[in-house]
């Protein structure tokens, strides 16, 4: 599927495609290269202060609604999405794989818990040629070594669960170009392992996931305040066009100061222009 035929659309000034497959679109890039970032609320509003994190997201190959706050701002600018989490695609993906004989490759969480999740794999899909677990403790000189090696080796795939945004920052500075997609997948391994449970389909149904992983995180509620901010901002994106675009008709309609009767259009040029109050918000 040619990029010029997904569908665009922005929340908070970052860009999002949507497609209604998602796995071919993300195919397409294992030839020619790519990092797909799954965008939810939370990294749009890390993104608002975090300029090279925007960076990232604004120059990656494809970028997919995650999160039910992006599906819900981008139907009120009239675009009906569904949610496609990154989760899936990256599932879709390793079944893939395991028959196009695709090299995968994963990076994060806790050593155990990779390789859990890795004999999990296995088992669903023997032929899956899953060739490098570098989990995300390494010490700090170990981390030159495995790039290198992942450079150089060029999987077809590698999954980066370091967290947001230190794994779409890092596929950023490693990945090489022209070959492999390269997808952060949070804590996707973690769920893979059997050590957190992802929610039932009837939660992600009524698009309270992220209800259900707070209940097995309980620690994570500081992270949940920034949905109500997510709402407020994408309401002011909204409404600050249309509230500029009607200042600037009531400066135009505003006749300009003269003498009593005395028409706006006579007054001289400069006077006019002196008397228009400056427009509000973005051209």
């Amino acid at each position: 599927m040619a990029r010029s035929q997904w569908l665009r659309g922005q929340v908070l000034g970052l860009p999002v495609q949507f497609t209604p497959d998602v796995l071919r679109a993300a195919e397409d890039l294992v030839n020619r290269g790519g990092q797909v970032v799954t965008l939810n609320a939370e990294m749009a509003m890390a993104a608002l202060s975090h300029g090279q994190l925007r960076e990232v997201i604004q120059d990656a190959e494809l970028v997919i609604p995650d999160g039910a706050g992006v599906v819900w701002a981008l139907g009120l600018q009239g675009h009906r999405v569904r949610r496609q989490p990154g989760i899936e695609l990256a599932e879709m993906l390793l079944a893939h794989a395991s028959t196009m004989g695709w090299r995968v490759a994963w990076v994060g969480a806790q050593e155990s818990r990779l390789k859990a999740a890795a004999e999990h794999w296995r088992k669903r899909h023997p032929n899956l040629r899953l060739e490098h677990l570098i989990h995300g403790y390494q010490a700090p000189g170990q981390w030159p070594v495995l790039e290198g090696e992942l450079q150089r080796q060029e999987p077809e795939l590698v999954f980066v669960g370091l967290g947001v945004p230190r794994q779409e920052l890092w596929i950023k500075k490693v990945r090489p170009h022209g070959h492999g997609l390269w997808l952060g997948v949070g804590g996707s391994f973690d769920v893979w392992s059997g050590s957190i449970n992802r929610a039932p389909p009837w939660f992600r149904a009524a698009q309270l996931e992220w209800l259900y992983r707070l209940l097995q995180e309980p620690q994570r509620w500081r992270r949940i305040l920034v949905l109500p901010l997510f709402v407020g901002h994408v309401v002011m994106d909204l409404v600050r066009p249309r509230f500029s675009e009607n200042r600037r008709r009531l400066a135009r309609r505003r006749p300009a100061k003269g003498k009593i009767g005395e028409s706006g259009a006579g007054c001289p040029p400069g006077e006019q222009r002196a008397d228009r109050p400056p427009a509000a918000g973005p051209e």
